[in-house]
This record gives structure tokens, sequence and C-alpha cells, in this order.
């Protein structure tokens, strides 16, 4: 997935602290100035501030001082809550994917997924361009050198199908020289 963002404007202490602890983190984190904040739409990232931005995504505590522990109880479940929201109801041409729910949906009529279908839907529809058969082994099958390329083209093959027979479109994985990709 995406890396995750921290963006602190306006606030040097904890900057200073969370920097120094950068390598603990699950996450990412950046000092903002004031032109930073002018210059770019941070609508991806998660802001903590002193002051109120009037952003979505501006993350407020009311409280200060606040226990370090808590505060990183904070930052993950807000990072978490963030990731959930992004993982549902994905647009993909003329299908809504759900990756929470593992469902497809295309003109009111659904197909659950396994996991491993939501897995190679999802690592697809992220790829700029097609993704090789060794790709998906490595990438959505951790690779193991015993994983035959037969079990990927079975995997996506049975997917294919799936799709064609359920919500009648066999053009959503297409497949080149290059891999598999999804039309979209």
């Amino acid at each position: 997935m995406n890396k995750q963002y921290l963006l602190i404007y306006n606030f040097p202490a904890l900057y200073k602290i969370l920097n120094e602890l950068r390598h603990v983190l699950g996450f990412e984190i950046k000092n903002l100035s004031e032109n930073d904040l002018k210059k770019k739409n941070y609508v991806n990232d998660l802001v903590i501030s002193k002051d109120n931005l009037n952003i979505d995504n501006q993350l407020k505590i009311e409280k200060f001082p606040i226990e370090f522990e808590r505060l990183l109880d904070i930052l993950n479940i807000s990072f978490l809550k963030r990731k959930i929201e992004e993982q549902k109801d994905i647009k993909i041409g003329t299908y809504i994917f759900n990756y929470n729910s593992r469902r497809l949906t295309k003109n009111n009529k659904s197909i659950n997924l396994t996991e491993k279908e939501t897995t190679i839907i999802n690592f697809l529809r992220q790829s700029k361009k097609p993704v090789s058969v060794k790709n998906l082994q490595k990438k959505v099958w951790g690779y193991n050198i015993n994983l035959e390329t037969h079990t990927v083209e079975t995997h996506v093959y049975r997917l294919r199908k799936k799709i064609d027979e359920n919500l009648r479109d066999d053009n959503f994985i297409q497949s080149s020289k290059l891999g598999y990709y999804i039309n979209n």
C-alpha cells in the first residue's frame, strides 16, 4: 500500500520528538512550513497542528501535554481509519471494488471474492502497466520457489471466468505479452 505521512504544521516540539523516533514509527513524518501548506493540497496525508486549519484531514488533539503512548495510539488509529476508508468503494472503470468486504460490483450485480482474488485485483489496479506472472508470484504470493506459474495463471483464469459468468464481462482483466492488467 501507499506510504502514510503525518505532516506536522507549526509544532516544532512535536516534530523534534517524532523525528528522533522516526525509525520505530509506522509512518513517515514531515515538518510543514506555511509556504508548504499553501503550495500543496495534502488531502491524502494526516496533518497535525496546534492551530485549527479548517481542513478535513487535520487531527485535532485538544489537550496538551499528552502522554506519548496515547499520542501514538491516536495517530495509529487515525491512520488505520483512513486506510480502511480508502479501501472501500474504489471505482475501477464501471466497477465498484470494495477491498474490505471483498466484493466487486457492476450494474447492481456483485460477486464475492476470495482473499487471493481481492489481492490480485488490488495489485493490478494499482499498477500503471501490465504485471508479469513472476511479479504477481512475488507480490501476491510472496514468491515461493516451489510455486509454479500455473498457480498464478489458474487463479487469474478462474477470476476472469467468475467475472464473466456473474457480471457478464470478459474484458475486466486483460493479458498482453507483458502481463496482466485491468481494462478501465
